[in-house]
């Protein structure tokens, strides 16, 4: 009895040891977890309508861990997405403290107005996002009104002829890298552009290539004017296009000749 008594004492020792070295390598697991792979510096690149801040605040909202090793692991099991106006976001691990964030955003080539929202549309015009944020660099169309919009449909524009127009507009305006604050569609069916202070006329858009290509150089030299560029029967061969000055206050003249009199 005495023998047997020894053997189960010994065989719980040994248990308890194995418990405390078990529980000791998990202690020494978790400090080393929160103080070797603690992230000190993450840098974000491909990021375009947001900023660097904006990003970390979006990766913090959708469950961040401040640990290399841990997010790893939990973005392996649940990737970082659904955030507005990005298709996806990369983590590369550069070091224990170190993380980079490659930011893809979705490629937008513009946006209308729908129930005091702005929605945004792709090169194809599938709807991206609808948000209440207006973006700088997507041009806005108006002069359309819509009775339903759907996430990831195409944009519910019945006339193909108009929609064709549109999107072969915004492609263009992407590919010669033009600055368009806005787009509209008069009652007649031409299309007028705004950049900054210029109104742009370029009429119902059967020559729309050959006005936009040259379209950056003719703003360059009115920079900083204000006024109405026609371009309805602009042709690139003689550069025919006329610039009408936006008429100056009578009011603000006499105001000037007022204060030169004192």
């Amino acid at each position: 009895m005495g023998e047997k008594n020894n053997v189960i004492q010994f065989k719980k020792k040994k248990k308890g040891i194995l418990a405390g070295v078990i529980a000791s390598v998990i202690v020494v697991v978790v400090v080393i977890l929160l103080t070797c792979f603690h992230i000190n510096e993450i840098e974000v690149t491909g990021n375009k309508h947001y900023n660097k801040d904006q990003i970390k605040e979006f990766v913090l909202e959708n469950g961040y861990i401040d640990n290399s090793v841990l997010l790893m692991m939990k973005n392996k099991v649940k990737p970082i997405k659904d955030i507005p106006f990005i298709a996806k976001l990369d983590i590369e691990y550069v070091s224990p403290h170190k993380i980079t964030i490659t930011v893809y955003e979705k490629a937008m080539a513009g946006c209308v107005e729908y129930m005091n929202s702005y929605v945004y549309f792709d090169q194809d015009g599938y709807v991206l996002e609808m948000s209440t944020r207006k973006l700088d660099d997507a041009p806005c169309i108006t002069g359309m009104s819509f009775v339903t919009m759907e996430l990831h449909e195409k944009l519910p524009i019945e006339d193909k002829q108009r929609f064709k127009l549109i999107l072969t507009l915004t492609q263009l305006i992407q590919k010669y890298d033009l600055r368009i604050d806005s787009i509209r569609f008069t009652t007649e069916g031409n299309i007028v552009l705004q950049h900054k202070d210029i109104r742009i006329e370029i009429g119902d858009g059967s020559i729309i290539e050959r006005q936009l290509v040259d379209l950056n150089q003719i703003l360059e030299g009115l920079d900083g004017m204000k006024g109405t560029l026609d371009m309805r029967d602009f042709e690139a061969m003689n550069g025919k296009a006329s610039f009408l000055p936006d008429k100056v206050e009578k009011k603000t003249e006499e105001n000037v000749e007022e204060k030169n009199e004192e």
